[in-house]
């Protein structure tokens, strides 16, 4: 029979679950004392009321801090839900045209593509094709073209114009 496997837990070893003979030691003043054997350390971070918590564990020997270990999870935490609050996840918004589209009807649609743009999302135009205007797909093929020359400050083409039976896609993403 084999001894179950310690239990792996998130975050850096800490107090006792430190399992190295010698850590290079940074006290809670921040200064290097160097060396030090590991029960030293831990003596040294309860005489203070601390944890030692090892901060870089591949070093040879770890380096290892003496700190109060809930405030250090504590600030951890606070910078993971900012840079989560940060992050922006880019969408693919969809624009739906034919080829017989208005004037003004076209407008409009390239107005929201470029709102989608400032916005930082991506846009998928998608131009359908409806019984015989498939024998003229030379007119998609030309609003395509229309439609990156007039988004050329905002936009660059991601995904060059490609035909998908009654469809044509052309993916444009934000400069």
């Amino acid at each position: 029979m084999r001894a179950a496997p310690a239990v792996q837990k998130d975050g850096p070893r800490t107090n006792d679950d430190i399992r190295v003979r010698e850590v290079q030691l940074i006290d809670h003043t921040g200064v290097n004392r160097g060396a030090v054997p590991t029960s030293d350390a831990i003596a040294l971070a309860r005489e203070n009321g601390l944890d030692l918590v090892e901060i870089s564990p591949n070093n040879n020997p770890p380096v290892a801090k003496i700190m109060d270990y809930g405030k250090y999870r504590f600030q951890e935490q606070k910078k993971a839900a900012e840079a989560r609050k940060k992050q922006k996840t880019v969408e693919v918004k969809e624009i739906k045209l034919r080829p017989g589209i208005d004037k003004h009807d076209y407008e409009v649609k390239l107005r929201a593509m470029q709102r989608f743009f400032e916005e930082g999302d991506k846009v998928k135009v998608t131009l359908r094709f409806r019984g015989r205007e498939m024998a003229h797909q030379e007119l998609g093929y030309n609003l395509l073209k229309r439609i990156r020359e007039d988004n050329v400050k905002f936009a660059k083409v991601e995904s060059e114009p490609l035909s998908e039976g009654r469809q044509i896609v052309m993916i444009l993403a934000p400069k």
